[in-house]
């Protein structure tokens, strides 16, 4: 996430530069409902892109706004040479319960993934340059999956494979999942989704509940409901350092069981917290305990 306030800059470079440390294949850059962080995510991707080995995913979301307007953010993307989106709808306002999409506006992330598809072919067209950027480096586009179903649209997940496949039918790459607390979740929604035509790749999407209250805010944003055992056990944690290693050991569970089960990767959500997301891969073995600690040679804060 874009830092809130400039004077967390600095600290939030040293946490960029902790996560590159381990190589990641990717890192995603949240873009705030209604645009509100537009102009500082977009900076943090083209840094990224510009500055750093690691492929940066630009948040893209789309509800409240006008076609035009979110246009010029994908264009604005791709003049900085950034080639990777995560489309989102976004959370309408919670103040609004009545809230429907503006007329002329896009209403879903499957019409945001076909105008970002429309956006690069109108450039290609009018482009030799940008024709032939686009054969050497395809656009990717990453897209949300629901498997418990979403409880902010009130879907099953039966419904929420059908989403997906318009998704993958709109020009979609990859998808990444929301949160779930049981690996079974995970492979039953694959298994469905495989079975009703989708192809592409889906990332568990994964959080390690480091602390109850970072548990109860994360439940209260996404709906899903946490196991009361794991509820319990964060409770009753002696202490914080306890309650860390309580949350890695059960999302190392959950990855383990993911990841044998096939998943093609996980997609760890770190809220600019890196040391449980480090935690657990040294857990599961993908990083070496000084992976997590030695920092990179990384990009650095800049004075633009």
């Amino acid at each position: 996430m874009p830092p809130r306030r400039p004077e967390n800059t600095p600290a939030f470079w040293t946490m960029i530069d902790r996560l590159l440390a381990v190589q990641p294949d990717f890192v995603s850059v949240t873009y705030g409902a209604g645009g509100k962080n537009r102009f500082s995510a977009r900076d943090i991707v083209t840094r990224l892109s510009r500055d750093t080995p690691v492929n940066p995913i630009a948040h893209l979301t789309c509800v409240g706004t006008s076609v035009r307007t979110v246009e010029s953010v994908i264009e604005d993307y791709l003049d900085a040479d950034v080639r990777t989106f995560l489309a989102l709808r976004g959370d309408p306002p919670a103040d609004d319960p009545d809230w429907r999409p503006p007329p002329g506006g896009v209403s879903s992330a499957t019409e945001l993934v076909a105008l970002i598809r429309s956006v690069e072919t109108r450039r290609c067209a009018a482009n030799g340059s940008a024709a032939l950027r686009a054969a050497v480096s395809p656009l990717t586009i990453s897209v949300a999956a629901f498997p418990s179903g979403n409880p902010a649209a009130g879907t099953n997940p039966e419904q929420e494979v059908e989403r997906l496949l318009l998704k993958q039918a709109a020009g979609a790459s990859f998808a990444i999942t929301q949160l779930f607390w049981d690996a079974q979740t995970y492979i039953s929604f694959v298994d469905k989704a495989r079975q009703a035509g989708v192809y592409i790749p889906i990332l568990a999407g994964l959080l390690v509940p480091s602390n109850l209250r970072r548990l109860s805010r994360t439940c209260d944003l996404t709906g899903i409901t946490p196991p009361d055992s794991l509820v319990e056990r964060l409770r009753a944690a002696d202490n914080a350092e306890a309650a860390s290693l309580c949350g890695v050991a059960e999302a190392a569970r959950i990855a383990r069981e993911v990841l044998e089960s096939g998943a093609p990767g996980l997609h760890l959500y770190t809220y600019n917290k890196p040391e449980p997301a480090l935690a657990l891969l040294e857990q599961i073995g993908l990083v070496e305990p000084a992976e997590s600690v030695e920092p990179s040679a990384g990009v650095k804060p800049s004075e633009s």
